[in-house]
């Protein structure tokens, strides 16, 4: 079994959770991933909660399969040793705060003019220049900016999407970019300077609303579980609940009206003959829909709908989600070893037929410090000065 990445170092001064996602992605694929953290504390996300075994949910994660290496990045010291070990790298990643790496002497352009052949990314909130390259970027507040809590939530009420949309969406452009990086790399020699931007990932998620607002000069409505584009697709109502059903063609609006609600005489109604025509009707169409759904269990529609080939689902809660069949079925599951204990961790989603993710351990706060040291040539006693000094953690 060959790991895709195997070889590969990825040094990364990374924290919360855009870098961290992205860089573990790389783990998951067989890079060496060398974590660069404060020695006083760490990575931000390692106290926002200790609820995995008393180790914090979202450290748990983003971060298995990494080493930990803690360094004082304000003394001379520290900054040498980094220095040092991204000389031997093929990939820097950091996500500091704007200039931060810079002042450092970690900026992209003082790396690569040392090292053509490596590959720097830098993420931030709003990407480099521009008026709101120096604001902080937590991802709440870019998906603000961004436009996604405006058409998120109820028409009644605007939310933020119940995970970090910005956050990810950056670190999986981050992974991308990284591999095309590497994949060039292997043509040409030459490494590549990346930025990455938290707002600009998010907006091109924005996808057909932005594109729609565009060209139609109207603001997306919130929509709840609905959709601005098609019907019926929303959540109706059983006699011991509410399924979800989404009808996206004209066969599935036949199926669900002739097979499964038992109203053929629907299919060609005027109203509701094309997906545009059910639109321009939506409460309608709704309110029919809604009127025979009542009469079913949610058991019972559901696979009626399922056995139609009309897309359906309940709405399932986190632990239910986690328990899904289909996941167990398919044993999505494996155990990570983590500071305190072994958890659960998902698979990641790309399955190869030839190798799985190795799913390494999520490393305790400089668990790794001195086996890094040593790979570079420390010996014990240097180590135990650095220690001594402060520069890293032990």
């Amino acid at each position: 079994m060959t790991l895709p990445l195997d070889g590969f170092t990825v040094v990364s001064v990374e924290q919360a959770v855009a870098a961290p996602l992205a860089t573990r992605q790389l783990a998951d694929l067989g890079a060496r991933v060398i974590k660069v953290e404060r020695p006083d504390g760490g990575d931000l996300a390692r106290g926002y909660d200790d609820v995995v075994a008393g180790t914090g949910a979202h450290f748990v994660w983003l971060n298995r399969g990494k080493e930990s290496l803690a360094v004082d990045l304000k003394a001379a010291a520290g900054r040498k040793l980094l220095r040092q070990l991204i000389d031997d790298a093929d990939v820097f990643v950091q996500n500091l705060a704007p200039g931060a790496a810079e002042r450092l002497g970690l900026g992209a352009a003082t790396l690569r003019a040392d090292h053509p052949e490596l590959i720097t990314v830098d993420m931030s909130g709003y990407g480099v220049g521009g008026p709101y390259s120096q604001r902080k970027a937590y991802d709440m507040l870019v998906q603000a900016e961004a436009g996604l809590i405006a058409i998120t939530g109820t028409p009644e009420t605007a939310v933020k999407t119940g995970i970090p949309t910005a956050d990810i969406a950056s670190g999986m452009y981050c992974a991308q970019a990284v591999l095309a990086a590497l994949l060039r790399r292997s043509r040409t020699g030459e490494g590549a300077q990346i930025e990455v931007s938290m707002l600009e990932s998010t907006v091109e998620w924005m996808g057909y609303p932005m594109y729609s607002r565009i060209h139609t000069g109207v603001e997306p409505p919130r929509m709840g579980v609905g959709h601005v584009s098609i019907a019926p697709y929303n959540a109706y109502p059983t006699s011991d609940g509410e399924i979800l059903i989404g009808v996206q063609s004209e066969n599935g609006w036949r199926a669900l009206m002739s097979d499964v609600l038992g109203r053929p005489d629907l299919i060609d109604d005027p109203r509701f003959a094309t997906n545009i025509d059910r639109v321009r009707h939506r409460d309608e169409c709704d309110a029919v829909v809604a009127a025979l759904t009542v009469e079913w269990t949610a058991a019972d529609l559901s696979a009626h709908l399922a056995d139609a080939g009309v897309p359906a689902a309940a709405i399932k809660d986190v632990g239910t989600a986690v328990e899904h069949p289909q996941l167990r079925a398919r044993d999505r599951w494996r155990t990570v070893d983590t500071e305190h204990a072994a958890v659960e961790a998902l698979l990641p989603p790309a399955t190869f037929a030839d190798f799985e993710a190795p799913m390494g351990a999520v490393p305790a706060l400089g668990a790794d410090t001195r086996t890094v040291l040593a790979s570079m040539g420390c010996s014990p006693d240097e180590i135990d000065a650095l220690v001594a000094d402060g520069v890293v953690g032990d």
